[in-house]
């Protein structure tokens, strides 16, 4: 009977973690055709609108079947208080910058390198702490940072040789990591404003940015850009659309299910193998032939993160002795590390 148990245990563990790698990879897939596939709208800011309220209609839709199952699904009151609008405006409009900034990288890079140049984002986290929260880094930490750096350094070098490099791409992924940095530390800050809910703060973060996606879409030209869009009535753009928004929402559930199934720490680990195996299958997919120095840089990126997540999980473990502590400090990791992977894996 235990070892049936514990059998089934590890089915549950992995059934949830290919689940989180079948979604996200899926997602990023997903939003590249999007963006650069053969029905591509040039109008970014759009879709990325769209997918925002489709996360608001599924917030609403997973709100109206907890009220029909109230002992199978548990989810927050929706009503929208405009206090609590108002105060988590500043975080929306990191939030809008930071999956802005995430799909035009997406745009302009191919999904191979779009891990490198999305890596800074440990780099920025090190770099904001100290900055806005005057809190210092060990030198174990920092030499990770060094490591990827090196590795992102190594990667535009490599990207660049085989005259696939695009600066703006790459450029948009440095801001977008900024933005995530940013991002995380000021979840942080939002998160007591809707009582510590994760889903809550989704659904206000989505509401806000909405309306903020309205003005930038007239300010930068892509309202006629999407009245003249030739696949504007295609049933499949639409459906792809759509999938995109489901998959971004969905991201944020089997987030949070795979952390609380097995560790921050592994989490962190699940992620970064999740990216290797989405360079690897990139590359089969696009039939693209990569240099040994250029598969070295993703090397060192992934050795330099994990090394990171290992350093912190240790100085957390030691700095934080009381197991009463420690509960408290994984729930609040486990909060931001959900919402952050939510939003970054949106187009």
């Amino acid at each position: 009977m235990t070892e049936k148990t514990l059998l089934q245990r590890y089915v549950h563990i992995l059934t949830v973690v290919a689940c989180y790698w079948f979604v996200s990879i899926t997602l990023v897939f997903v939003n590249k055709a999007l963006l650069s596939g053969s029905e591509k709208l040039e109008a970014p800011l759009f879709v990325t609108c769209y997918q925002c309220v489709v996360t608001v209609a599924a917030c609403y839709a997973i709100r109206a079947a907890a009220r029909m199952f109230p002992d199978r699904l548990s989810f927050p009151s929706l009503h929208l208080d405009m206090n609590i609008i108002k105060q988590v405006l500043p975080l929306s409009i990191i939030f809008v910058g930071m999956i802005t900034f995430n799909n035009l990288c997406l745009k302009n890079v191919g999904i191979s390198f779009y891990y490198i140049g999305r890596s800074l984002t440990t780099v920025f986290n090190v770099l904001m702490t100290y900055f806005i929260l005057g809190q210092k880094t060990s030198l174990g930490a920092i030499a990770c940072c060094g490591a990827i750096v090196g590795g992102f350094y190594l990667g535009v070098d490599q990207e660049d040789a085989a005259g696939s490099f695009s600066l703006a791409g790459t450029i948009y992924g440095v801001l977008a990591s900024l933005f995530v940095s940013l991002f995380s530390i000021y979840t942080k800050k939002i998160l007591p404003v809707v009582d510590g809910n994760i889903w809550a703060l989704t659904f206000y973060n989505n509401v806000n940015a909405c309306v903020l996606f309205l003005p930038l879409m007239v300010i930068f030209g892509e309202i006629p850009t999407v009245f003249n869009f030739q696949y504007l009535t295609s049933i499949n753009f639409w459906f792809m659309m759509t999938i995109g928004g489901i998959f971004g929402f969905g991201i944020g559930y089997v987030t949070g299910l795979q952390i609380k199934v097995t560790s921050p720490l592994t989490h962190n680990i699940s992620g970064t193998a999740k990216a290797a195996a989405q360079t690897v299958l990139a590359t089969q997919w696009f039939m693209e032939t990569k240099s040994f120095l250029w598969w070295l840089s993703n090397m060192v990126v992934l050795g330099g993160s994990l090394a990171y997540a290992r350093v912190r999980q240790l100085e957390m473990k030691n700095n934080t002795p009381e197991k009463t502590v420690s509960k408290v400090m994984e729930t609040s990791k486990d909060n931001s590390a959900s919402e952050e992977e939510n939003t970054l894996q949106k187009v």
